[in-house]
């Protein structure tokens, strides 16, 4: 898929308020639903980061599941900026104004775009398990800082997958986790100390509609 955009006119809208300079982290998924763990884990990399903001970035969908029973993307942000309540957590359909559903479009956006920005892709253990089957993701490991968070039965899985073993020697201490929005691209640390099982997955209903989270 082609890297080269033509700006929509209102882009602006679809990016969260910043200034240069300021730590962001970039949570992407489908968030249907939303849930306390996206918020858990979004509050625990804004500690363990420094990060100044996380946005989270709704995807229009994910090339690499089933999307039939993915809730309209309006309901989603909706639901999205409920479950956030915190000031800190910006909620953005940014991947819909550019019309991508792919990370490295939107990582090659925004790096143009807010320049002045430094960025951290933050994901789930679960997602560096299949982080390989991602559309160019050595490109994106090469262009933005990464932030596992260790969700345990998949840590094992994990660390022992084909981006993690490829990406051995980039891997900071998760002493130095603080430091990671200031390095250069490739680097990644593995975030420990988080115990959160819930998934978007357990929340829907067979016809795809929304549970309750308990």
């Amino acid at each position: 898929m082609s890297n080269h955009f033509v700006v929509p006119r209102f882009v602006a809208q679809a990016l969260p308020p910043y200034t240069d300079g300021m730590r962001i982290g970039l949570l992407g998924g489908s968030f249907n639903p939303p849930h306390h763990a996206h918020r858990a884990i979004s509050r625990f990399a804004l500690t363990r980061l420094q990060l100044d903001r996380v946005w989270w970035l709704v995807t229009p969908g994910n090339p690499l599941k089933e999307n039939g029973a993915l809730h309209a993307l309006g309901e989603r942000m909706k639901a999205a900026r409920d479950v956030a309540d915190d000031p800190r957590i910006e909620v953005s359909c940014l991947e819909s104004v550019i019309r991508t559903r792919y990370t490295i479009d939107t990582i090659n956006f925004l790096r143009r775009r807010a320049s002045g920005l430094r960025f951290v892709w933050i994901m789930g253990a679960d997602n560096l398990a299949q982080f390989h089957r991602w559309q160019d993701w050595q490109r994106i490991a090469a262009q933005v800082p990464m932030a596992v968070i260790d969700r345990p039965p998949q840590s094992f899985r994990a660390l022992a997958s084909p981006a993690a073993q490829a990406l051995a020697r980039y891997r900071l201490p998760e002493n130095e986790a603080t430091r990671l929005a200031d390095r250069q691209a490739p680097a990644w640390v593995f975030l420990t100390g988080l115990k959160l099982s819930l998934s978007s997955t357990t929340l829907r209903n067979p016809d795809g509609s929304w549970k309750a989270a308990k």
